[in-house]
């Protein structure tokens, strides 16, 4: 952890990493000039961005800032600075110990009505104060609320949030948020402007599943929760209580004869004050965070967590953690579709996020079947040439016209399947190449319409990260990032999916305990940069 102890901005000096997601790090730091302790959110810029998506991050970044700050109110962060660290934008808060509802609910399960109505109401009102601020979260969800040692509740993450009269940081044809808080208007078609009624959505969803234990159109893949989120009722909450009303008057999927927030706010909280819900409230004693334990408010995105088998043989820590049927499994790739009519509606949604703050591009207007969104207007330049072999690696070539850099002391292993994997001396990291054929040509839609749906299925800990198109060499690609659960351990994959001039498909993927990912990840960008390719 090399930024343990470092001062940010000649000021802010890092004392404990409390959070990490695929977008950013958040750090306990010490305000070495008012002798304060704040929380220091540092952006990640991840690789194979081109210019304006790495610029888009900025401005991003800083806008979540600026959103924020607009809004004075116990229940929403406070931003004290951004600053510049190494070139990247870094926000400045105030530092509440706490966990998120979203840890709470997986550690407890589902809380009692009187519990959840008073997280709601704070909830509601931070609503209200943003609104009235012009401000629109658009990514409310039970990841992103930190309940306070103290009982205080605070909205947090703004990073998506837009404000009136500001342009747009989203591209025609691409959603933004999570899909089981998404409200069905943003489904319907994917370019609806998000209004205030949008957020009361998510609201909703967020106390159903407080209550339930789970979201309100949970269901097996993304689609089917789009689908399901556009034409589809709820089932009636059961034990929701006094707030049912509540619940019911948020869900209703006419966003003009939704519940408003005051009136939301104001019925939260007659049914916390109506609920005897004890001396102590349910959050009050937050545990310590730990590095292995990643708040959701300060992530990216949030997903059902996973579990996989991480004591499986030692040559095998790269497996992909979808097939846990056999100790050495295979990346099958299923060229199936569901010959289900889907409907406009949930095309829109099979391609948007289900994560927070990244852009996903939607299938739909100058999208073609075998073609990533965007590809098009991306003339191809030609491939450079490969940098220099880094110091302390060799070139391993695991097929025919394709070679690319890998650590010395790695041992090669040949899985089932047609893969090579490349293992490191602790049997815990493994590098992994697949030169085989997608379901199509494009393998973000694969991902997202098969692969993804299956591991989220298969592995109770996965969590994406990550999962967009880009290039690689002026060529289309996609890149995608997780994290799993082992039994031993958590651990986080980043794999690079693209095609040759001739063709040919490329998988490149490695995997790596979570901890230890700072240490692992450059041994992926070293194999990428160096890879050779026969012309």
């Amino acid at each position: 952890m090399p930024d343990l102890g470092r001062l940010v901005a000649d000021r802010y000096r890092l004392v404990e990493r409390v959070g990490r997601g695929g977008m950013g790090t958040v750090w306990r730091a010490e305000d070495e000039v008012l002798g304060r302790q704040v929380a220091v959110k540092k952006l990640h810029v991840p690789p194979h961005l081109d210019d304006d998506e790495v610029r888009t991050l900025h401005e991003r970044t800083r806008r979540e800032a600026r959103s924020a700050a607009r809004i004075t109110h116990p229940n929403v962060i406070v931003v004290h600075d951004v600053v510049d660290d190494g070139g990247l934008p870094c926000i400045v808060m105030e530092y509440i110990p706490s966990v998120t509802l979203g840890d709470l609910l997986k550690r407890d399960g589902a809380l009692p009505p009187g519990e959840a109505a008073r997280i709601g109401c704070g909830m509601a009102a931070a609503l209200r104060a943003a609104h009235d601020a012009g401000v629109l979260h658009r990514d409310v969800k039970p990841a992103n609320v930190l309940l306070g040692s103290a009982g205080r509740i605070v909205l947090t993450d703004f990073g998506i949030a837009v404000q009136s009269g500001t342009p747009s940081l989203t591209r025609t044809g691409e959603l933004v948020g999570s899909i089981p808080y998404l409200a069905p208007e943003r489904l319907r078609s994917g370019t609806a402007e998000p209004g205030p009624a949008c957020d009361l959505w998510s609201l909703g969803a967020t106390l159903y599943e407080a209550v339930e234990g789970r979201p309100p159109f949970r269901r097996d893949t993304a689609i089917e929760m789009a689908y399901a989120t556009v034409v589809e009722a709820h089932d009636p909450p059961r034990n929701a209580g006094g707030l049912a009303p509540v619940i019911e008057g948020l869900l209703v999927k006419d966003p003009g004869e939704r519940m408003a927030a005051h009136e939301a706010e104001r019925l939260l909280g007659q049914a916390a004050g109506a609920s005897d819900t004890g001396a102590a409230p349910a959050t009050g004693a937050a545990p310590a965070r730990t590095d292995d334990t990643q708040p959701s408010s300060w992530t990216d995105h949030t997903q059902p967590s996973s579990r996989t088998d991480d004591t499986q043989p030692s040559a095998e820590p790269a497996t992909r953690p979808h097939r846990t049927q056999d100790p050495v499994p295979a990346r099958k790739r299923s060229r199936g579709r569901r010959a289900v009519l889907w409907g406009a509606a949930a095309v829109a949604a099979a391609a948007c996020a289900t994560g927070g703050v990244l852009l996903w591009p939607q299938l739909g207007a100058g999208h073609t079947a075998g073609r990533p969104s965007g590809a098009g207007s991306r003339p191809a330049s030609p491939s450079p040439s490969p940098p220099p072999l880094p110091a302390g690696y060799h070139l391993e070539k695991p097929g025919t016209g394709f070679s690319l850099p890998v650590r010395n002391g790695w041992t090669r292993q040949d899985p089932p399947g047609g893969e090579v994997a490349y293992v490191d001396p602790t049997k815990l990291v493994g590098l992994r190449i697949n030169i085989a054929e997608f379901a199509g040509s494009d393998p973000v839609r694969h991902w997202r319409e098969t692969e993804e749906a299956q591991t989220r299925r298969d592995n109770p800990g996965y969590e994406r990260v990550r999962m967009d198109t880009t290039t690689f060499r002026g060529r289309p690609a996609g890149y995608w990032e997780f994290t799993f659960q082992g039994r031993q351990r958590g651990y986080r994959a980043v794999e690079l999916a693209f095609s040759g001039t001739d063709g040919t498909q490329y998988v490149i993927y490695l995997s790596a305990p979570d901890d230890r990912w700072n240490q692992y990840r450059p041994d992926f960008d070293n194999a990428v940069k160096g890879i050779r390719l026969r012309a």
